[in-house]
C-alpha cells in the first residue's frame, strides 16, 4: 500500500506539470481550432530566459517573472506578426497549424544558438533532495511539493479566471461565436493574442518548475509538449478541466505503470490507456463535440 501511495503522489506531481502544458494547448485550441506545436518551445524559450537572467544575477522571484512575461509576449507576437497576415490571406487551418511547428523550429535554432546545446544545471530556491517523510514510508522532495502546489493552484486560478471574469467571458464568447463576439464589439483580435499569451506563460511555469528536475537544454521540454499534448486529448481539447484532469491521470498512470510493471512499459500503457479511451468517447473524458456556430 506504501508504494502505491508513493508512485500515487509522485505521479501527481509529474501529472501536474502535464496538466499545466494541457490547458495551455487547449485553451489556443479551443480559441482558434489550432494545434500549437511550438508550445514546448515557448515554454523552453521562456525558462531559458529565467536561466539567463539568473546568470546575470537577478534576484530569482525577479527571474521567474520576467520569465512568464517574456514567453506571454514571443507567443503574442507571434500570434500578431505571423497568424494574423496569415489569416488574411485566407491561410487553411492545416496551414496555420505548420506555422506553429515552424515556428517551433526557429525557436529551437535560436535557443540553441544563444543558450548553447551542452545540458546545464538550473538552479532553483526548491531542492530536489531535500526528502519529507508523509508517513507509512511515503516520501516527496520539496521541488515536488512545490511544483504540485504551484501547478495546481496556477490551474485553479487560470480556470476562474476563463469562468468568473469579465474577460473570461469575452475569452469564451469569441472561441463559441467570433463573428456574434465581433458584433458585440468584443475585440477579439486583442482576446485571441491574450490566450495565445496566457497559454504560453502556463507552459513556462511548466518549464520553471520541471527544469531543477532536469538538466535544461533547449529540447528538455519536448516529451514533456507530447505528454501534455496527450493529456489533452485525452481529457477532451476543448476542455480547461479536462486538460487539469487528463494531466494528473496520465502522470499518476505512469508512475504506477513504472513502478509495479516496468519502466520500459510506463510510456506505452499510458498511450494505451489514451486509446481505450477515445474509442470509447472520441472528444475526451470531459470534453464535448465541438459544433461551430453560424
Amino acid at each position: 500500500m506504501s508504494q502505491f501511495l508513493q508512485y500515487f503522489i509522485s505521479g501527481l506531481s509529474t501529472g501536474s506539470i502535464y496538466a499545466l502544458v494541457a490547458l495551455g494547448l487547449a485553451l489556443i485550441y479551443r480559441s482558434t481550432r489550432i494545434l500549437n506545436f511550438a508550445h514546448g518551445d515557448m515554454a523552453t524559450a521562456g525558462t531559458f530566459f529565467a536561466f539567463t537572467l539568473l546568470g546575470l544575477n537577478f534576484h530569482f522571484t525577479l527571474s521567474f517573472l520576467l520569465a512568464l512575461l517574456f514567453g506571454a509576449a514571443v507567443a503574442m507576437l507571434f500570434y500578431f506578426c505571423v497568424l494574423i497576415p496569415a489569416q488574411r490571406r485566407e491561410a487553411t487551418q492545416l496551414g496555420q497549424i505548420i506555422l506553429t511547428l515552424g515556428f517551433g523550429l526557429i525557436l529551437q535554432g535560436l535557443i540553441a544558438y544563444f543558450g548553447g546545446t551542452e545540458p546545464q544545471s538550473f538552479p532553483f530556491p526548491l531542492s530536489d533532495t531535500t526528502i519529507y517523510n508523509l508517513g507509512g514510508g511515503v516520501v516527496i522532495s520539496q521541488l515536488g511539493i512545490g511544483t504540485l502546489c504551484i501547478s495546481l493552484l496556477a490551474s485553479i486560478l487560470f480556470y476562474l479566471l476563463v469562468q468568473k471574469t469579465r474577460i473570461g467571458l469575452a475569452m469564451r464568447a469569441t472561441s463559441e461565436n467570433l463573428p456574434g463576439a465581433q458584433t458585440l464589439g468584443i475585440p477579439t483580435r486583442k482576446i485571441l493574442a491574450l490566450s495565445w499569451g496566457l497559454a504560453a506563460l502556463l507552459g513556462v511555469l511548466g518549464g520553471l518548475f520541471l527544469a531543477p528536475a532536469l538538466l535544461l537544454d533547449p529540447f528538455f521540454m519536448l516529451e514533456p509538449f507530447l505528454k501534455g499534448f496527450a493529456a489533452a486529448i485525452l481529457g477532451g481539447l476543448n476542455s480547461l478541466p479536462g486538460a487539469i484532469v487528463g494531466g494528473l491521470i496520465l502522470g499518476v498512470a505512469e508512475s504506477l505503470a513504472g513502478g509495479f510493471i516496468s519502466v520500459a512499459f510506463k510510456n506505452t500503457l499510458a498511450f494505451i490507456i489514451i486509446i481505450l479511451v477515445l474509442l470509447i468517447r472520441p472528444e475526451g473524458l470531459l470534453g464535448e463535440e465541438f459544433k461551430e456556430r453560424i
